[in-house]
């Protein structure tokens, strides 16, 4: 169960030699000692002059769902916003569900009517075979529970009995290939992983599970919520497996582009599949020490991190396993909680769809500030999208190559005037995100 505990193979002594691993992104948004783009590298404005301008579409494409049988659409106006392992059983469902924003259910209970989904005009990526589903998914976080490596798979799930044999021998890569084998052919294959892919594996061991293994990937970090995310041998990953995160290191929105960045960066850069990004909307890891229900303005600079780092789409865990409303269903139970800032968050994704489908115009813009970027240039006009990376927030300079007039602060009722190819604005405290579009400048060239 995703949130409560840490599976078989985590238990290991994979776990405990965690810390001793040597972290495959140099530095992530609790030790930044400048503004990193959607790509992962460092650039600030006095790297202005040398940061070369290039274009880069989405990972996989903007078609890249064309490819598969009865996928996703490849509508440049669609964005996937999904919610995990819920339940379809009837119109009313899919109703609350859709008026919330969403348009996509990953792994389904076994229960829920797949044609339903398809009927309704939204799309459904089950762990079992449906010719109305959209794709089909792999196991989920085998890398906890059954760990990098290829031995014999017991056909058993965690609570079922040793997944392994030889027992406690890992077989994680094992179980993936065998869930490929009874998938229909030709749809989009999907994985999520967990701690084991993001913090307690080797490159090389991760990369194992991402390799050619599916068409589509998730990892799932609950940076707000999770009692131990906090401690050396996980988000320590972030400063090299040294120590433990601070608080104000550790619940960090910017720490959802890290995960993301993770995922992209255990890739071929000339052959990336899609990341989608997790994100919990309540209280997912029980009554326990050191965890929290995650708040509207927390959801929001989650999501605008993913997305800021390349996701192309957002899943929800929509599990609460404490506080004061547990349910399978937070969106359909607990509405009045989050449901509202989850709503008008998923509202301004799907308005920008098309840009953030967009190619990435990567070196036009560089920021001195705490703050995390990535430009997008869409139907000839530049777009910045900005979240802090810091807990504090701060103000923050753009310096713009393209030229413009004024920068459009968007849904928030302002504009800034653009003055010598700079701007400036605040970030209110490490939740705060500002997206712009930038009126009267060029495209330099692209």
């Amino acid at each position: 169960m995703r949130g409560k505990t840490m599976g078989l193979w985590a238990g290991s002594a994979l776990a405990v030699a965690a810390v001793g691993i040597v972290a495959a992104v140099a530095s992530g948004p609790g030790s930044r000692d400048a503004t990193p783009s959607a790509t992962g590298k460092a650039a600030d404005a006095t790297s202005a002059g040398t940061t070369a301008i290039s274009l880069r579409e989405v990972d996989g494409g903007p078609d890249y769902y064309a490819r598969f049988k009865g996928s996703l659409p490849a509508d440049p106006a669609f964005f996937p916003i999904g919610v995990w392992l819920e339940s379809v059983l009837d119109k009313g469902n899919v109703a609350m569900d859709s008026a919330a924003g969403l348009n996509t259910y990953v792994e389904l209970t076994a229960n829920s009517d797949v044609q339903l989904v398809r009927d309704s005009g939204m799309f459904a990526i089950p762990a079992f075979p449906h010719t109305a589903a959209a794709g089909f998914a792999l196991s989920d976080e085998v890398d906890m529970w059954a760990g990098p490596g290829a031995a014999q798979w017991s056909g058993r799930y965690p609570g079922e009995g040793e997944p392994c044999v030889p027992a406690g021998s890992p077989c994680g890569y094992t179980i993936q290939k065998e869930r490929r084998a009874v998938a229909p052919q030709g749809v989009l294959l999907y994985s999520n992983y967990g701690k084991g892919v993001t913090f307690w594996e080797s490159d090389e061991e991760a990369r194992g599970f991402l390799r050619g293994v599916q068409d589509l990937v998730s990892a799932d970090n609950y940076w707000f919520t999770d009692p131990n995310i906090c401690g050396r041998g996980e988000g320590g990953a972030i400063v090299g497996y040294a120590r433990d995160l601070t608080q104000e290191e550790c619940r960090l929105a910017a720490n959802y582009g890290w995960t993301v960045d993770r995922l992209r960066n255990l890739q071929d850069p000339a052959a990336r599949i899609p990341v989608w990004a997790f994100v919990e909307n309540g209280h997912p890891s029980g009554d326990v020490p050191n965890t929290a229900t995650i708040t509207g303005p927390e959801l929001r600079g989650a999501v605008w991190s993913s997305l800021i780092h390349g996701a192309r789409g957002i899943i929800y865990f929509n599990h609460n396993f404490g506080g004061d409303c547990v349910t399978q269903h937070v969106i359909r139970d607990c509405g009045k909680d989050i449901v509202p800032a989850l709503t008008a968050v998923n509202q301004q994704v799907k308005n920008l769809a098309p840009v953030l489908n967009a190619p990435f115009l990567d070196g036009a813009v560089s920021i001195s500030g705490p703050v995390d970027h990535a430009t997008k240039l869409h139907d000839g006009t530049i777009y910045i999208l900005a979240g802090a990376n810091q807990k504090a927030g701060g103000p923050a300079m753009f310096t713009l190559k393209c030229g413009g007039s004024s920068a459009v602060v968007i849904d928030e009722n302002r504009t800034l005037a653009i003055n010598d190819g700079t701007f400036t604005d605040s970030f209110a405290d490490g939740n705060a995100v500002h997206l712009y579009r930038i009126e009267g400048g060029g495209t330099c060239g692209f």
